[in-house]
């Protein structure tokens, strides 16, 4: 908007909003100045407007809006070291000790309430999750293959878990290593709910979730992309069956020592009092076992003692004997002699539900109850202490630590680095959902940025998989072969999606996605809880009922619909970068009803049903109200719980000011200036009228 101008009548009338000066004084000349005259020669006094009261600046300087996505400062608020005593200082040095361990008990219980609640999801649908497997007919297509894989892992809640029962499958020949590699995709994107829950805990504060869902679901979008760009190309050309192969047969392994367990040894003495599980049993339904189906998951005996005995059996005939000489005749029968094994049960386990006969459905909903009350209760604490730890120099130190490249020559090493680091935390903690739920947080509160977290959660995929290699490479001699190929093929399906993702910064489209995502789900926060239904859960049943009808089905109702998913894409592209190229109607989605294009309309159903389940008032005058409401175009109200007296009582600002100038040219020249022009004048009027008060 263009200044000002000098208005030679334009006199202000201070004396409504100064004390102590009247109209006389401001119309007085100052000494030694002589007045103005005009063409009559009549003198004319010259006010100029002092610069507290001069509303140019208000106008021409733009309000610079702060970047959402910038590392908030963590300022400390307290008193300041130099300004302490001595009872001071030992008093914090003792707060902040106190803190510290608070901070790893808290830790420490959210990890255990992950395991716990990949128990209680292993409950609820771990047979089911092994009935997916159970059935073979689909198992060639690999769509449905990789849905199967991400349901069960969603299910379960552990990649580690599917993934070893896709070993134990492989190397039972129920399913090939080119039917498994698709399964292992979909594993790799289930296990990254887990951290998009954890992000969910975070919705109290609106620029923090928007951070920690962000920073939570670039996971979700790095492992979507490496999919749909690798699982069309793996099924062309199978490259990494033939890569794996090559690598299995280059190298002679032989078997190891069991893989480390550092976490578990800190975790497992205490979620073993809550809960123990026998995962064979999934192994066994996966494997077709009809009496599986009726077994309970829940462990009664830890501790279990199997005697061999040779005993005198008989068989139908001398073929089924053992050998010829420990075969004999006794009339009709024949006898042999076979080791017979049995299985004495020595000693219980300790958990709280050993001696327990519910079902395993209802103990699992009442882990997954309490693991989930105890997982927000530590996610909050955590935040609120690293909120109170991390400020001052503590954080500036933290977040220059982890957020700053190195000089111009080596700032690319930065992220290779960040990536090493990932692997080495997921190794050391055995649990890439562990260890992306951790850094959560972190996002959240600003202490990690999202550029950061990306290669962070890229050298957490690799981590896993080095424990899944060294878990293999224990195997038995007979499974050795194929678990250790599975293992290899994650592997290298992660090093495929790092390289097709990360190595150019314009390819790391899971940031920007991911950053898009989260200020939808900032400003519509339902959004984050349809888009882990909607992607979890509806897609992949949908898929996997099309995959049930056959292959002809699923692709007759699949490519159109991924045609217009990518009409979409390529048109919003279009209309950010190159509009012109584009019809006039088409330059923009307005053609199209609003609730098609936007998430407002559906923001405001929402907020009708929360409404209506909240307020007090009786139906009769709800539907009244709303009726209203929607009639005359105002927001939801109610009379009952106040909103519609919130604008009554609003109180008006003091002082108008418009009546701070008595001439009428500024005034019109508002109403002469573009419509901008004429939104921002009022605003910058009001500004005018506080600081002249």
């Amino acid at each position: 908007m263009a200044p000002w101008p000098e208005l030679e009548n334009a006199q202000p009338n201070p004396s409504k909003y100064m004390e102590g000066t009247t109209s006389q004084q401001s119309t007085t000349p100052g000494k030694g100045k002589e007045p103005d005259k005009n063409d009559t020669g009549t003198p004319v006094t010259k006010i100029e407007l002092l610069p507290s009261y001069s509303t140019v600046a208000l106008i021409e300087e733009p309000t610079e809006v702060a970047d959402p996505w910038d590392l908030p400062e963590l300022r400390d608020t307290g008193i300041k070291w130099s300004e302490r005593d001595t009872k001071g200082k030992i008093l914090y040095v003792f707060q902040g000790i106190g803190k510290f361990i608070l901070l790893l008990g808290f830790l420490y219980f959210f990890v255990c309430s992950l395991d716990v609640l990949s128990s209680a999801f292993q409950l609820v649908g771990g047979k089911v999750a092994g009935q997916f497997f159970s059935n073979n007919s689909i198992m060639s297509n690999p769509v449905a293959g990789l849905v199967i894989g991400v349901l069960v892992t969603v299910l379960v809640q552990s990649s580690s878990t599917s993934s070893s029962i896709v070993v134990s499958m492989v190397a039972s020949s129920l399913l090939s290593v080119r039917a498994a590699i698709p399964i292992i995709m979909g594993a790799n994107i289930g296990t990254s709910i887990t951290n998009t829950i954890v992000a969910l805990m975070q919705a109290g504060d609106r620029n923090e979730f928007r951070r920690a869902f962000a920073g939570a679901t670039v996971h979700d979008f790095f492992n979507w992309l490496s999919v749909f760009v690798l699982l069309p190309l793996e099924a062309a050309t199978h490259y990494l069956e033939i890569l794996t192969d090559l690598v299995v047969e280059t190298f002679n392994f032989r078997n190891g020592e069991d893989a480390p367990a550092l976490l578990k040894v800190i975790t497992d003495p205490f979620t073993k009092l809550i809960i123990q599980l026998d995962k064979k049993v999934i192994n066994e339904i996966a494997m077709n076992d009809e009496a599986a189906k009726n077994k309970s998951l829940i462990k009664i005996w830890c501790k279990t003692f199997t005697n061999v005995t040779q005993m005198n059996v008989t068989v139908p005939s001398p073929e089924n004997c053992t050998s010829p000489s420990l075969c004999w005749l006794d009339g009709l029968y024949t006898w042999t002699i076979k080791n017979v094994t049995s299985k004495e049960n020595v000693a219980k386990c300790q958990h709280i539900f050993v001696n327990s006969n519910l079902p395993d459905l209802v103990v699992g909903i009442i882990l997954l109850l309490v693991s989930l009350l105890v997982l927000c209760g530590c996610l909050i604490m955590i935040v609120k202490l690293l909120g109170s730890v991390l400020r001052g120099q503590v954080a500036v130190v933290i977040k220059k630590t982890l957020n700053t490249d190195f000089p111009f020559p080596f700032a690319w090493v930065t992220g290779y680095l960040a990536i090493l680091v990932g692997a080495g935390m997921t190794f050391i903690v055995q649990s890439s959902s562990v260890f992306t739920s951790s850094i959560t947080p972190l996002i959240g509160i600003g202490v990690i940025s999202i550029e950061r977290a990306y290669p962070l959660t890229l050298g957490s995929n690799i981590g896993t998989t080095t424990t899944a290699i060294l878990a293999a490479l224990a195997s038995p001699g007979s499974t050795l072969r194929s678990s250790l190929q599975i293992a290899l093929c994650h592997f290298f399906f992660n090093i495929s999606g790092i390289l097709l993702w990360y190595p150019i910064p314009f390819t790391r489209l899971p940031i920007r996605l991911a950053k898009g995502l989260g200020n939808i789900a900032a400003e519509y926060r339902w959004f984050a809880i349809f888009y882990l239904i909607f992607f979890f859960l509806l897609i992949p049943l949908a898929v996997f009922g099309l995959s049930l009808a056959g292959w002809p089905v699923l692709v007759g109702v699949g490519v159109p619909i991924l045609f217009v998913i990518l009409l979409v894409v390529v048109l919003s592209v279009l209309q950010s970068r190159c509009p012109r190229l584009l019809p006039g109607r088409l330059q923009n989605w307005n053609f199209l009803p609003l609730w098609m294009h936007s998430l407002r309309p559906w923001d405001d159903v929402i907020s009708l049903l929360s409404g209506c389940c909240q307020n007090r008032c009786c139906f009769c005058c709800r539907v009244c109200c709303r009726t209203c409401c929607l009639l005359c175009g105002c927001p939801p109200c109610c009379r009952c719980c106040g909103c519609c007296q919130r604008g009554d009582d609003e109180p008006e600002l003091p002082g108008k000011a418009p009546e701070a100038f008595d001439n009428v040219a500024m005034s019109l020249e508002v109403q002469d200036a573009p419509p901008a022009a004429q939104g921002e004048a009022p605003g910058a009027w009001s500004a005018s009228s506080g600081t002249a008060l």
